[in-house]
């Protein structure tokens, strides 16, 4: 240890000599003394190293996957409790029809797929609402 300005600072000693003294090794010994070179660690803990950058990745893949991911299917989920009478609908098997009845006590509506071709689905197949159809008429 050496006495200086900012108090006792340790000493680093470098070994200057070009091969180990023992005889028969012709190693290059560049090296800081292994005791001091051990003696160097961070300052903190190895696992702050590690939580910081997995923190920011969960925070990258909130904001860029599940955060839109929610707020599609709740902008969906308000399209198909919105259906009514006469929209034109898009079902997941590809038919579009137009929407005869919607019961409120159900999960399903009657979807007017030809002339001849009424048929029922369920709301959660429902893909899109493509154009809005006429209001619900009071029944008088």
């Amino acid at each position: 240890m050496r006495q200086g300005l900012a108090g006792t600072v340790p000493v680093c000693h470098v070994n200057l000599s070009l091969v180990d003294a023992t005889p028969g090794n012709s190693a290059p010994m560049f090296l800081i003394d292994p005791a001091y070179a051990q003696g160097a660690t961070p300052g903190g803990d190895p696992l702050t190293g590690l939580l910081i950058p997995m923190l920011l990745m969960m925070a990258i893949f909130y904001f860029l996957v599940i955060r839109p991911q929610s707020d599609r299917a709740k902008k969906h989920r308000e399209m198909i409790d919105k259906v009514r009478r006469g929209d034109t609908v898009v079902t997941s098997g590809g038919f579009v029809g137009k929407v005869l009845r919607v019961p409120d006590n159900s999960d399903e509506v009657e979807v007017e797929l030809s002339d001849q071709m009424k048929v029922r689905v369920l709301k959660s197949t429902l893909l899109d609402v493509r154009s809005k159809g006429e209001p619900v008429k009071e029944p008088t």
